[in-house]
């Protein structure tokens, strides 16, 4: 099944260290044509425990009952690459305003928050 960006997915995530999983929803950042091109998904972590969120790149998810997660929930700034056969199933998709959300995040968790709010040039100066 061909993934879209946002999209909800059950999975067994790793952890940073790669000595355990632990089955959790993850949300897919990765768009539909890459994924659609290559047998894995890039996907970020998904957290019920709002209390440990460091602000960094942490995206609270808004619309989290329309997304169809079980509990108010968090996007964790953790990134994994995983064969799409490892994608246990759909569970739901992001709201376009938890998208959006996400896609500054990203942007600035990978230093490109410049992106966001390119700099503007300063006037030309009529006097010459």
């Amino acid at each position: 099944m061909p993934y879209n960006f946002g999209d909800i997915v059950l999975v067994r995530f790793p952890f940073t260290n790669q000595a355990a999983f632990k089955q959790r929803p993850a949300v897919v950042v990765s768009n539909h044509t890459y994924n659609t091109t290559r047998p894995d998904a890039i996907i970020m972590a998904i957290t019920s425990q709002l209390h440990s969120l460091s602000s960094l790149g942490d995206v609270l998810v808004t619309d989290w009952q329309a997304a169809n997660l079980l509990k108010p929930s968090a996007i964790k700034p953790v990134f994994a690459t995983l064969e799409q056969t490892l994608l246990l199933k759909q569970l739901g998709s992001l709201q376009l305003s938890d998208q959006a959300i996400l896609r500054r995040a990203i942007l600035s968790i990978l230093g490109y928050e410049n992106l966001l709010n390119p700099p503007t040039a300063a006037p030309k100066s009529s006097h010459s």
